[in-house]
């Protein structure tokens, strides 16, 4: 067990190199003297009855550990109205481990990682998956925006090429409107008289 922020934490594990893991302690708690083995049987119970998980409660308190632990809210409440009390602890009766419990707790501890880790592939492979779909919608979308650039262009060409068109008959009927209005004022002229 060991006090890492506001809480105590305690783990049954097949080592003090596994429990330093499970904490995610990158320095040996053990050596620097911030963590311990206990033999006290509320906490050993409790770890081997969830081998592998860290058990947490708020640190100096007496609560049971738990897989999730909340730190009081009264405390200054409790700081004003708890009796005091002796120094001396009721020695609590120690329950026999037995032969078998640290290798149960091994073999526990062995198959909650191997739990963990077989939730990390699924975690990767759905999150491979996802990159996967997400590269075939951007390639399906970048497709069908090549294919919607490609139309635009062959109808913009197309209508250039009539705009060219229409510009050439424009210009030759404004010759030929010239042309017969050249005539249609010289004609009316001479009916006029003035030629």
């Amino acid at each position: 067990m060991t006090s890492l922020g506001f809480f105590d934490q305690a783990i049954a594990a097949p080592s003090m190199k596994a429990a330093l893991e499970a904490w995610g302690s990158k320095s040996n708690l053990f050596h620097q003297g911030f963590a311990k083995e206990t033999d006290d049987p509320a906490i050993v119970e409790a770890t081997m009855a969830k081998p592998g998980l860290v058990l947490k409660r708020p640190i100096g308190s007496n609560e049971p550990f738990k897989e999730t632990a909340e730190l009081p809210t009264d405390l200054l409440d409790q700081a004003n109205t708890r009796p005091a009390r002796s120094r001396a602890k009721a020695e609590r009766p120690r329950k026999p481990t037995g032969e078998k419990s640290p290798h149960k707790a091994a073999l526990a501890f062995e198959r909650e990682q191997a739990k963990r880790e077989d939730e990390r592939r699924k975690q990767e492979a759905a999150e491979a998956k996802a990159r996967e779909r997400r590269q075939h919608a951007v390639a399906k979308a970048q497709a069908a925006l090549e294919k919607a650039e490609q139309d635009h262009a062959r109808k913009a060409g197309a209508i250039e090429d009539e705009r060219v068109a229409i510009d050439e008959r424009a210009q030759a009927e404004d010759a030929r409107w010239q042309k017969q209005k050249k005539k249609l004022e010289s004609a009316l002229r001479r009916a006029r008289g003035l030629d």
